[in-house]
This record gives C-alpha cells, structure tokens and sequence, in this order.
C-alpha cells in the first residue's frame, strides 16, 4: 500500500511517521509527499535530525521512546509532544526544566494496560492515584493518552486494550478541566494494528514500517 492510500484510509492528521534511525532522505522524501508529523525514539537522534531539518519549517517532531529524567533537560520546548511520560517523578522533573526555561510542554500519558515489565507506563492503578497530583503541575498540558499493546499479528487480540485506553480518557475527561487539559488525543496503533486502533479512536497512529520499509 502507497503512502497516499494509507493516508487516505487513515487521515492525513492522524499519521505519525516514526522516523528513528531511519535516514534524512527518507524523512525529506516523506515530508515532500506531505507528511508532516515525525516520531523520534531517541533523544540525542531526534535533535540532530531537527537540526538537519531546520529548513522545514512546519515539520512537527515528537519524542515517542522512553524518556530518561536526566535528559529532561533536553527535550522541554524541542518537542510537540511528548508521548512517553511513563511516571509522576517524570513528570515532576518535566515540570521543574519547563519553569527554569518558562516553556509550557505539551504531553501524553503513558499507559501500560497489559502489565508487560517490558514496557514502560504507568499502571491504571497508579495513574489513578496520582491524577490529581498530574493536573496540577503547571508547566504541563496533558493533551491525552499513549499505550504500547503486546505484539498482535492481526489487532484484533489487541483491541481490548485500545478500547481501554479510550474508556479510561473518557472517564478522566469528565473531572478535569478541558480548558487545562484537552485529553482528546489517544496515541496508539502500529504498522500491524492501526487499522483497529483507528476504529477504536485512536487519533495519532505511529507508523513505521509501513511508510520508510523494513530498517537495514
């Protein structure tokens, strides 16, 4: 399937091109096709890419991987969003570099539905618990939600969990302030399951594959 039938099918809004380790060309090749929004892994990466690409003016990046708090530093103010904030020290420590460089940072929670050690994430649980403590923090605008299911063939072992993650920002929705922070965005889906994941709200699908072809 091209990149205009996929973005066709899928709405060119909701497309997040995840470019790590994948080579400048491409990217451009990518952008020239009309792809605006590009997902980075890694820190160190996803900065010299945006360096490279300066001249591309509208381009949006977003820090997808695992953040580390020591690198916190970094990325306030580089990113649109970022969707990996897996933990209430995280967030704190994000809050604390947005307040020493007066940036307000835009974010997604990270959720970590099925329980895999594996991935990073806060716990429904946890999450729960520490909400308050979230929205109060106010260098951060929590625009919604990010989940990494277990590996899926097909999708459809793994619509539970997107229904879930859509289940659980409609239910936070409704005590938190819209104004403060919208929730309406729902990271999730892969090259392997976007297609569930859309039908079951997803408005950012983080494609790979599909787009760049198999990494070397």
């Amino acid at each position: 399937m091209s990149f205009q039938d996929i973005r066709a099918e899928v709405g060119a809004d909701k497309i997040l091109a995840v470019s790590k380790l994948q080579p400048i060309d491409k990217i451009r090749g990518l952008y020239n096709q009309g792809q605006r929004k590009f997902g980075e892994n890694y820190v160190q990466e996803a900065l010299d890419k945006k360096d490279q690409l300066k001249d591309l003016t509208d381009i949006e990046w977003h820090l997808i991987g695992h953040l580390q708090k020591n690198k916190a530093k970094y990325v306030v103010g580089q990113f649109a969003l970022i969707h990996s904030v897996d933990s209430l020290e995280l967030a704190q420590t994000l809050n604390r570099q947005c307040e020493s460089k007066k940036v307000t940072q835009r974010i997604l929670i990270q959720v970590n539905l099925a329980g895999e050690d594996s991935k990073s994430g806060f716990d429904k649980s946890a999450l729960m618990a520490c909400w308050n403590e979230l929205i109060e923090l106010p260098h951060l605008t929590i625009d919604g939600f990010m989940t990494m299911p277990p590996l899926s063939e097909t999708g459809e072992d793994v619509r539970p969990y997107f229904k879930e993650l859509r289940e659980l920002q409609q239910h936070l929705a409704k005590t938190t302030d819209s104004a403060r922070h919208p929730l309406k965005m729902l990271s999730m889906g892969t090259s392997s399951d976007y297609k569930v994941a859309i039908q079951e709200g997803a408005t950012l699908v983080r494609l790979g594959t599909v787009l760049f072809g198999a990494r070397n």
